[in-house]
């Protein structure tokens, strides 16, 4: 065990709740010293974080599936960290652990947190820790469940899905081909919708930056939309259902163009569609799957195996830069799975 007492553990806190676009002064940065844990804990070094769009969420003080995170608490993100001092007999020193970390070094999980945390061991023969924070992990699990669950693709369906170069759409589109659905993404600028056709084997992809949605729709979706796995809202939403079939399923993940607004969310203008088509629109929260996440893991760690997807992570080194590094979600200048290395 090391000398935990000579160990400085820095972190980021919420010092402020953002309006619009968070900026590095609603942080605010701590040290403070690592303690050893109590009987039936583990403290845990932190080596990647996994930075998501629902962390623009977190910072409301507003009801949600989860609750905000309070102000001057370290701020909420799940992440892979190794085990360091373990007072747990699941757990021993060395092991590679998924949980709920928070944006700091090191994490002390008490007995009592643990199932609270979702703490699980990780394999990296089956994938590598950044994989266990995208295909593997809660990005992998919200595509897997939302396509599958509630998305329901049959073979043959178009199944359309926006943020496609992100964490999740990787995954969407991934899922719907290898369960024989035609799959198109949406994504911003060349080298993504390049990437989604020529690497992740989507049959295209609509770049939002170069033209009208509205025309890649037409030429794309020509027998229109089965399936629409919405991870931006807004203007996109409604050009999607306007093209969607009878009977279609879209599933409501997230609303990244919505997050920073300074005024209140638009909702869809274009919903009577759902009624002319009798569609549905169902949201999707993946803790409500976690007694399944194993299986999820196990099909897709296949997948990766046998080459059939791929798991593209952008990972950007430092702690102290999580203020900028987060605001990459929102401006779309992160290319895959947003990850924070912590450590070595």
């Amino acid at each position: 065990m090391p000398n935990l007492s000579a160990l400085q553990n820095h972190q980021v806190r919420l010092a402020s709740r953002p309006i619009g676009e968070p900026t590095r002064e609603n942080w605010s940065f701590t040290t403070e010293a690592v303690a050893e844990p109590a009987e039936g804990g583990v403290l845990i070094k932190t080596l990647y974080l996994s930075l998501d769009p629902a962390m623009r969420g977190w910072m409301n003080d507003a009801k949600s599936y989860i609750p905000p995170v309070g102000i001057n608490e370290v701020m909420r993100a799940g992440g892979i960290g190794e085990v360091i001092a373990s007072k747990n007999p699941n757990f021993a020193v060395g092991d590679l652990v998924n949980a709920s970390l928070g944006v700091q070094e090191y994490c002390l999980i008490p007995a009592d947190q643990l199932k609270r945390s979702g703490i699980f061991k990780i394999d990296t023969r089956v994938g590598s820790p950044t994989q266990w924070l995208n295909v593997l992990g809660m990005p992998g699990m919200t595509g897997y469940f939302g396509l599958m669950d509630v998305g329901q693709p049959k073979a043959g369906e178009t199944v359309l899905v926006s943020g496609a170069a992100g964490a999740v759409g990787q995954t969407v589109g991934q899922v719907a081909k290898i369960k024989g659905a035609r799959a198109v993404g949406i994504a911003g600028g060349k080298a993504k919708c390049d990437f989604v056709v020529n690497e992740l084997g989507f049959d295209a992809c609509i770049d939002y930056k170069a033209g009208s949605v509205r025309d890649g729709l037409k030429e794309h979706c020509p027998n229109g939309v089965d399936v629409y796995f919405d991870n931006v809202g807004g203007e996109i939403l409604d050009h999607v259902l306007a093209k969607i079939n009878r009977k279609a399923r879209i599933i409501i993940c997230g609303a990244i163009s919505q997050y920073n607004n300074t005024t209140a969310v638009q909702g869809p203008k274009n919903y009577l569609s759902l009624l002319v088509n009798r569609a549905r629109m169902e949201g999707i929260v993946v803790f409500d799957y976690a007694d399944r996440y194993h299986l999820a893991v196990a099909e897709m760690a296949g997948y990766l195996k046998d080459g059939r997807m791929k798991s593209r992570e952008d990972v950007v080194k430092g702690l102290d830069t999580f203020p900028e590094t987060l605001m990459k979600l929102f401006k779309g200048e992160n290319f895959g799975k947003l990850v924070l290395q912590v450590a070595d």
